[in-house]
């Protein structure tokens, strides 16, 4: 049985799926845990991209690999701040409405 080789349209498939189901979950879901999880599932399909671009085009450069490499990495410790805040945020919001539907704090908009 002959294996195909994985190339660089098979990553940005996969990181273009994640990326537009977790658009999809962020836009349809009200559950503000949810839609946490959704934002981290796009920011996961957008690494995914950089390291595929990283790995097949800047292969031969050792710099540049690491360079992607390098901001995959920092886009993961945004990833990380931004999961600390928005669960501190739920967390918040929820002792004082009882409720994690979105639709609740809709008097908050401007």
């Amino acid at each position: 049985m002959a294996m195909t080789q994985l190339t660089l349209q098979h990553f940005l498939a996969v990181g273009s799926i994640m990326f537009t189901l977790g658009m999809i979950g962020f836009l349809c879901r009200r559950n503000m845990i949810i839609m946490f999880l959704c934002t981290e599932l796009m920011f996961q399909g957008i690494a995914i991209n950089l390291i595929a671009f990283g790995r097949y085009h800047y292969a031969s450069k050792v710099e540049a690999f690491l360079a992607s490499q390098s901001f995959v990495i920092f886009l993961l410790v945004v990833a990380a701040a931004e999961a600390a805040l928005a669960l501190g945020l739920v967390v918040l919001l929820y002792r004082h409405k009882q409720t994690l539907d979105s639709q609740a704090w809709q008097e908050l908009k401007g």
